[in-house]
């Protein structure tokens, strides 16, 4: 068996080595799948089309397509390979849409729809984020049943056409198709590794709500030297109803606004985290936040709250007067243990008692947090299969600090999340020069062969009563 999974792997490292990924890398960006835009759509309709669906006949998946769906913004597309009742059961995931692709920002003459090879590194939009990672997921999968003419377990594979502009639908599509979703465990690929020569597992994601606050207090602005001292300054106001919230070191200063505490698993995991930065990152600032926290703990079991805009007047030309209007937009990034429920109303309550009754609280785009627990038996089976893969101890993230819709897979459908990233910090996902780094896919492909053969072949916490069983090629449907 042992023999069996070091040929699966070392196919892997072929399929990358023999240029066969660059070329399926170069199909998938040339789409310009842009969710925020009509004519993405379309592209992302045409990926799904010719790309996708085709990958998935050709494992012997049944497929359902969901088209803008409900008339919205999201489609899905899921794949379905059932081979026996006894075997354990994945739910893969991945999203097709890319952010747009900004052309102008490029450097070098770069084209973000056009694969450029240079050095270590693939550029091209969605290279990264996420037509890279969770097209390494299928190549593994079909580079196993090559070599096996079976799977060895169930296989579900959600992707999506709208992560980029919040996964809109995506939780009551899962709640309408959770029988067809069921599995024992959850597996995706998004978001990076730790740093990019570290194998990392997460587990969930912080979540996420933004609030504007605005205070509009009269249609024009009055000069400062005759209406001074008589007019409440909005932008002044404004300043001081952010400072009452966070403070000017990153501290939060709204104790709802916080988490219950850190649990001891999440502590323990991260106590084996060193938060380095990477060449070409900012350099971190040890006065910023709490620090009675590790620098870990800050960013993936704590909240920050961000102030993402702040504006009034003009500043790039101020005149001697008072504005009649500012506002400040401000996210909080939370973690579970944070009552989301109740943020808006406390953040109201706070600043009503504060004084600042004239300051209007709006809150738009929110998202949830999950976590699994870093305790689950799941995590140490997935650890020492990313360990058995690369000889190396991989990194434990009890979640990233960013975010994804992890919720709908922890909460809505109540599996253990699995997050295996074959990206790294630099990637410059969302930006121009986005770029995948040969030899993280390289390391992914072999990273993902290796899960999936041990889902297939070893006991896992889902109780296969018959691990490496063989099973029929033929008995997919």
């Amino acid at each position: 068996m042992m023999q069996q999974r070091e040929q699966l792997t070392a196919a892997a490292r072929q399929y990358v080595d023999s240029g066969r990924f660059q070329e399926d890398l170069e199909r998938i960006v040339s789409y310009p799948s842009e969710s925020s835009t009509a004519e993405g759509r379309v592209a992302l309709k045409s990926y799904l089309d010719e790309v996708v669906e085709p990958a998935f006949v050709s494992l012997g998946c049944s497929v359902e397509r969901f088209d803008s769906w409900r008339s919205g913004n999201n489609s899905f597309l899921l794949a379905t390979r059932q081979e026996s009742p006894e075997l354990p059961t994945v739910l893969c995931y991945g999203h097709a849409d890319v952010v747009d692709g900004q052309a102008a920002g490029w450097t070098s003459g770069r084209n973000p729809w056009v694969l450029s090879d240079e050095g270590d590194r693939w550029y091209g939009r969605g290279s990264a984020d996420n037509k890279g990672q969770h097209w390494l997921n299928i190549v593994a999968l079909r580079l196993l049943l090559e070599q096996q003419g079976n799977l060895g377990f169930n296989l579900v594979f959600l992707l999506e056409g709208a992560e980029e502009i919040g996964s809109p639908d995506l939780a009551d599509f899962a709640r309408e198709h959770r029988e067809a979703l069921q599995a024992d465990v959850f597996l995706g690929s998004d978001g990076p590794r730790l740093a990019a020569d570290n194998p990392t597992l997460f587990l969930g994601a912080r979540g996420g709500m933004t609030f504007h606050l605005t205070a509009d207090l009269r249609g024009g602005s009055y000069h400062s030297g005759n209406w001074g001292g008589l007019l409440r300054n909005p932008a002044t106001t404004v300043a001081a109803a952010v400072a009452s919230l966070v403070d000017g070191h990153g501290m939060i200063r709204l104790p709802e606004l916080l988490p219950a505490g850190i649990p001891d698993s999440v502590a323990a995991a991260l106590e084996l985290i060193d938060v380095v930065p990477q060449p070409g990152d900012p350099k971190t600032d040890a006065t910023w936040g709490d620090r009675s926290l590790s620098p870990a703990e800050r960013l993936y079991a704590w909240n920050t709250l961000e102030v993402l805009a702040l504006g009034a007047g003009n500043p790039a030309k101020p005149v001697n007067s008072i504005p009649g209007s500012a506002s400040a937009s401000l996210q909080l990034r939370f973690v579970p243990g944070t009552d989301m429920a109740n943020l808006e109303s406390a953040v109201r309550r706070h600043l009503d008692a504060a004084g600042f009754a004239m300051v209007d609280v709006r809150v738009g785009q929110s998202f949830p947090a999950s976590r699994l627990d870093p305790n689950s038996p799941w995590v140490a089976w997935a650890l020492s299969s990313l360990e058995e893969t690369t000889g190396r101890s991989p990194v434990l993230l009890p979640n990233i600090g960013g975010s994804l819709p992890s919720f709908v897979f922890a909460e809505v459908l109540e599996l253990p999340t699995l997050w295996v990233p074959h990206s790294h910090p630099g990637c410059q996902q969302h930006a121009p020069d986005e770029h995948l780094l040969k030899s993280v896919a390289r390391e992914g492909l072999q990273i993902a062969a290796g899960l999936f053969f041990d889902l297939a072949t070893t006991p896992t916490p889902a109780g296969n009563p018959r691990p490496g069983a063989a099973v029929p090629a033929g008995s997919a449907s």
